[in-house]
């Protein structure tokens, strides 16, 4: 399955972002097959998987901290070690898996045409998106962000009418302000990286996505920062084909051994600065902290104008 490559641009950008995470040095994690031998009837993984002995991974390229190429050119992050737990889970090694870069707009066709058994890719659930593909539990709380230059005009939603603001085509960000910010013009880019390079060049008055790559975008530019205002909390999940229902209960089942285990907690210490650690753990699966998705029955949260 051939890789889709970022622009030299792109790479200068994650590296030094990349470079940012930090003194935080990834280390090995064992995995806890003897745990799960040892305990109650777990769902099996479908057999086509099994007998293929291999999980295809859909995995972001450029979004530091939760998916990008490192210096030496292999998959890292947050999603990249969830998708080894799992494959160790299935496989009893992480090796057993095939990465393919799975940027914002893609993520939904790679499931749908049978490219990748799972996206792990900052996949924020919408009620939209799942009438066309499912969602494991959630894993992660994420919330809207807003980077601008130190001396923007910008300081909350209400600014950016009249100014080009810079997203990911096929985000909830690039939905939610089309539809309820018809005053501003979205520079429309594929993915985070290319934003941030908009945004840099004079292109874009400020850039809108996830604080989880936006806060250590901002703590490596002197000369750019995050106002205020949150929108838009929305947690990730895992994506899965839909009406997959065997391989679902699956992912859940692992999802929930990880979370009784605190392994989020070694996922974020190896992929994080110290000094973002803390405000990272907050917003992540845990014994002791749990969230949900938004209710099916309320409106898609990016077709909610503020």
């Amino acid at each position: 399955m051939k890789r889709m490559f970022l622009s030299t641009a792109g790479v200068a950008v994650i590296a030094v972002v990349a470079a940012a995470l930090g003194s935080a040095q990834p280390t090995a994690t064992s995995a806890p097959t003897s745990a799960v031998a040892k305990g109650p009837a777990l769902p099996k993984l479908p057999a086509d998987i099994a007998s293929r002995k291999r999980l295809i991974v859909g995995v972001k390229c450029d979004t530091p901290p939760f998916g990008y190429l490192d210096v030496r050119g292999k998959n890292a992050g947050v999603d990249v070690e969830i998708a080894k737990w799992l494959a160790r889970y299935a496989f009893g090694r992480e090796q057993r898996l095939t990465f393919v870069c799975a940027p914002t707009a893609v993520r939904e066709p790679l499931l749908t045409t049978n490219r990748v058994d799972l996206v792990i890719s900052t996949f924020t659930y919408t009620a939209d998106r799942d009438t066309r593909i499912d969602f494991s539990r959630a894993y992660y709380k994420a919330t809207g962000r807003l980077l601008v230059r130190n001396d923007s005009p910008i300081r909350t939603l209400s600014d950016i009418a009249g100014k080009k603001v810079a997203t990911t085509s096929g985000s909830i960000y690039d939905r939610w302000m089309k539809r309820c910010f018809t005053g501003t013009e979205v520079v429309v880019v594929d993915s985070v990286t290319n934003a941030v390079l908009a945004f840099n060049q004079g292109r874009a008055d400020a850039v809108m996505f996830d604080d989880t790559s936006l806060a250590l975008i901002a703590a490596t530019n002197p000369n750019a920062k995050l106002t205020d205002d949150t929108f838009l909390e929305a947690p990730y999940g895992i994506g899965i084909k839909q009406g997959n229902v065997e391989l679902k209960r699956w992912v859940d089942a692992r999802l929930n051994l990880m979370k009784k285990k605190d392994a989020f907690v070694g996922i974020i210490k190896n992929n994080i600065a110290p000094r973002f650690v803390p405000t990272f753990l907050k917003n992540v699966l845990r014994p002791n902290n749990d969230f949900t998705y938004r209710s099916a029955s309320l409106p898609s949260i990016d077709t909610v104008c503020p």
